[in-house]
């Protein structure tokens, strides 16, 4: 299957004992092949599988330099063959192949006539990523040309068919197995060849996928956007809060400092001698303080001199009392630095006016592509 789209051999073909493991097919400028974490170096996303113990090790991947198709955008995964009995795989095979399906755009079920067709191993692994991933899973008649006379093809097909819907999660109306096999053109066959028609179904993926992809970097920009707008208010808001804040705690502040200091000045002013408050204050000020506070010095002399210390301490007490709330009422809420906003507001700009227009142009030059390949 992978040789019919890239139109090269690129790995080894055997039977499924010979493949334990996982071979990653990908473009690039220069014929390699790799193994083990130097897949997992070329694929970041896929390094979740080191944690499964020794699969690192059946790790492979086959660079291609062919420009067949669409081969750029795809990266194929040869999966181990399955058998059942006492065959024993050097890692979990089925916790692989079910966190690769989560990853993976299409499952490609491809059923051998001649070998493990009904394999036990195989099909629970299909019925479990059926449980999530129906939509991705096709199923195929491999080597259908090797599969005997017509009438043998159907009977293969309808034994497959019914054991899958014997499993409840397969059970399914309008199952569709097409027929597949590499054309051999020393041996002439008449069962009808539908490989094409996966190729045509991966090429689709790949639109599809761009396109998605596309319109979810679009949609990542505007919520960039309005992250950044509202990073920007908050942060106003913020700021407008602590401003209200710091002079509320300000104003708290200052009636608790100059409660005492009033009531001091009018004690200093009724008890001391008059030569005494001249000399500090001035005569004129003095003057100007006696006739401005002279309500006050008549309630200091009315509550008489057994009261006048209860007053004073229940002056210093409302006055400690103001210069605690004060501290409360002055707390800030942090807020952005100038260089950090000046940095976010350069990012919503960089997004809105680099990135985006990429996307546009980027989606410009796919459609161009596809009206192209459509004409010809």
């Amino acid at each position: 299957m992978i040789y019919r789209y890239i139109e090269e051999h690129v790995q080894r073909t055997g039977v499924a004992i010979e493949t334990q493991g996982f071979t990653f097919i990908t473009s690039g400028r220069k014929r390699e092949s790799l193994t083990g974490n130097a897949t997992l170096h070329l694929y970041p996303h896929f390094k979740p599988l080191q944690d499964i113990e020794g699969v690192v090790d059946y790790l492979n991947t086959e660079i291609s330099t062919s420009k067949q198709k669409k081969f750029s955008l795809v990266t194929f995964i040869d999966t181990p063959g399955l058998v059942d009995g006492d065959m024993k795989y050097p890692f979990d095979v089925n916790q692989s192949m079910l966190w690769l399906g989560d990853l993976c755009d299409l499952i490609f079920v491809f059923f051998d006539p001649i070998g493990q067709a009904l394999c036990k191993r195989t099909l629970n692994i299909v019925e479990q990523l059926n449980e999530t991933h129906s939509e991705r899973i096709r199923f195929y008649l491999s080597k259908a040309d090797e599969a005997g006379h017509e009438s043998d093809r159907q009977r293969v097909m309808m034994q497959i068919v019914q054991e899958l819907c014997k499993r409840p999660g397969l059970n399914k109306t309008g199952f569709d197995m097409p027929t597949i096999y590499i054309p051999n053109p020393n041996k002439g066959s008449r069962c009808v060849n539908q490989i094409e028609e996966v190729c045509r179904d991966i090429e689709k993926t790949i639109n599809q996928t761009i396109q998605n992809t596309l319109n979810q970097l679009e949609r990542d920009c505007d919520q960039i956007s309005t992250l950044v707008d509202e990073a920007i208010e908050a942060d106003n808001t913020s700021r407008a809060y602590n401003f209200r804040a710091k002079a509320k705690g300000m104003g708290l502040s200052l009636f608790g400092i100059l409660l005492p200091i009033i009531l001091m000045l009018e004690v200093l002013l009724s008890s001391a001698p008059k030569e005494l408050v001249n000399n500090l204050f001035g005569e004129s000020l003095a003057d100007t303080l006696a006739t401005y506070m002279a309500p006050l010095t008549s309630f200091w002399m009315a509550i008489g001199e057994d009261n006048q210390m209860v007053v004073l301490a229940v002056v210093l007490i409302v006055s400690g009392t103001f210069l605690i709330i004060s501290r409360y009422c002055s707390k800030t809420r942090p807020t952005l630095q100038r260089r950090s906003k000046k940095a976010l507001l350069e990012k919503r700009e960089y997004v809105n006016s680099h990135v985006k227009g990429q996307k546009k142009k980027l989606y410009s030059e796919y459609l161009q592509q596809s009206v192209s390949d459509q004409d010809l």
